[in-house]
C-alpha cells in the first residue's frame, strides 16, 4: 500500500508539475501571439494611411481678377460699347495631376445666348509653365513659349475680353487644361469651339474659376 500511494503522490506531482510547465509556454506563446498582430496591424494602418491621402487638388488663381469676383476694366473688351484694355488676364495653376504633358486654356460666356459665347482658347503651352504673365495674348509671349490661340467669337484671334448686353451680369468660365498631349497640331484661325473639341479628348485634369462682369 505505501508503494502504490508513493505511486500516486509521484504521479500527481508529475501531472501538475507538466501542467504547470505547458500552461506557463503557452502564456508566453499567447502573449507572442497576442503582439505580433499589432506590430503587423500598426505597419498596415501605416501603409494604408499614406495610400489614402487625397492628391492635391490641381488649382488656378489669379492677381488680375478674383475667383468669384468682378472682371477689372484691365480685362475689358476694347470695341463696341466696351472701352476696356482687353488685356488676357494673369493666371498661374499648381499641382498638375501626373502625366501632364501640356496645358490649354479657355474662357467661356456661359451666360450668352445660345451656345455661349468663346473669349479666348489656347493649346500647346508647355508641361513646364504654370503661369501665364498679364497680356500674355497681346504681348506675343504666347507665341514665344510655342502656344497656339484660336479664333475667338468675336471673330479676332487671340483674346477678348467680356462685353455683354446691358443688364444681369454674365458668368466667365476660366479653365486651365492639363492634357495628356503637349501638342494637338492646331494652327492659328480655327475657331474656339474646334480647340475646346480637341483639348476634351486630351484632358486628364481640369482646374478652373468663375468671374463675373456687367454693364
Amino acid at each position: 500500500m505505501r508503494m502504490r500511494c508513493s505511486n500516486v503522490r509521484l504521479s500527481a506531482f508529475r501531472f501538475f508539475a507538466n501542467f504547470h510547465a505547458f500552461s506557463f509556454a503557452d502564456l508566453l506563446m499567447a502573449v507572442a501571439a497576442s503582439l505580433a498582430p499589432t506590430v503587423i496591424s500598426s505597419t498596415a494602418y501605416a501603409q494604408a494611411a499614406q495610400v489614402a491621402q487625397p492628391a492635391l487638388a490641381f488649382t488656378v488663381s489669379s492677381m488680375s481678377v478674383k475667383a468669384g469676383g468682378t472682371v477689372g476694366q484691365a480685362q475689358v473688351f476694347n470695341q463696341d460699347d466696351c472701352k476696356g484694355g482687353n488685356r488676357s488676364p494673369q493666371l498661374s495653376w499648381r499641382d498638375a495631376p501626373a502625366g501632364t504633358r501640356g496645358f490649354a486654356i479657355t474662357m467661356f460666356d456661359i451666360d450668352a445666348p445660345g451656345r455661349g459665347w468663346w473669349h479666348w482658347a489656347v493649346v500647346g503651352i508647355p508641361a513646364n509653365v504654370d503661369r501665364l504673365p498679364e497680356n500674355a495674348s497681346a504681348s506675343g509671349y504666347l507665341n514665344k513659349i510655342g502656344a497656339v490661340e484660336a479664333r475667338n467669337d468675336f471673330d479676332v484671334d487671340g483674346y477678348g475680353g467680356p462685353c455683354p448686353p446691358p443688364g444681369k451680369p454674365h458668368r466667365y468660365v476660366i479653365t486651365v487644361y492639363a492634357l495628356d498631349t503637349a501638342d494637338l497640331r492646331f494652327g492659328p484661325g480655327r475657331p474656339a469651339l474646334m480647340f475646346d473639341h480637341e483639348i476634351n479628348t486630351a484632358t486628364i485634369g481640369f482646374a478652373r474659376m468663375t468671374v463675373t462682369y456687367g454693364r
